[in-house]
């Protein structure tokens, strides 16, 4: 399939618009800080330090992280991220971008990302895309090449390809530095200290065997 660039940078340039009118990072307060991985960090910060601005270059600011498919073998999806350690240009700016890609039939599951919300543009195939809000009111919507859909901060959303030939990519803009990625699943059944079973019989309405099971599905 012919992709329309033309097109694809309109559609880049107004998230990045909706972007920055959502924007929840702190405001920087020089023109750039370059992250300077390399630096012994003994304090906890809000951000990665700042490079000397005389060391600055171009490449600083330009990345081909995105460039590249991803590896969905594993999975049924994969995630790319651009970060402040293949593009340290952007430490302080408060956004991200990220690559998916998802297999033939594939599903992102239902996750959240608590600092942040999400644009994503579906670049190749055909999405089913949805999240519930605090009312438990599911807001779904099929997705075509060049369709976009906005996920709310914190709120839980999937991303499910339904074309049973094709595999689907997306471009997703959030609107945090650390947007933070938590499987609704995998917190619940596998976390690195296991929720008390008592718990998740009364809550989900299921029998030991039945969490036995997730839990090994899900790898745990």
């Amino acid at each position: 399939m012919e992709i329309n660039y033309e097109f694809l940078l309109q559609i880049i340039l107004g998230l990045f618009s909706i972007i920055c009118f959502v924007k929840s990072d702190p405001d920087p307060i020089h023109d750039y800080c370059i992250a300077n991985t390399k630096c012994s960090r003994k304090i906890f910060l809000n951000e990665v330090p700042c490079l000397n601005p005389d060391y600055t270059l171009a490449s600083h600011f330009t990345t081909s992280v995105l460039s590249k498919p991803s590896d969905v073998s594993r999975f049924s999806f994969n995630t790319t991220f651009i970060n402040e350690k293949n593009l340290p240009g952007i430490n302080t700016l408060g956004l991200v971008l990220a690559r998916t890609d998802i297999a033939v039939n594939g599903l992102v599951p239902p996750h959240s990302h608590p600092r942040a919300s999400e644009v994503v543009i579906l670049l190749e195939g055909s999405l089913l895309v949805g999240f519930a809000d605090t009312s438990n009111r599911l807001y779904r919507q099929e997705l075509l090449p060049g369709d976009c859909f906005i996920f709310p901060k914190s709120l839980i959303h999937f991303l499910y390809n339904i074309d049973s030939g094709n595999p689907a990519l997306t471009l997703s803009g959030f609107n945090s530095q650390n947007p933070g990625f938590q499987m609704s699943s995998v917190a619940t059944f596998v976390s690195n200290s296991p929720m008390p079973s008592e718990v998740l019989k009364k809550g989900y309405k299921i029998n030991g065997q039945n969490i036995t099971r997730i839990r090994r599905n899900l790898g745990g």
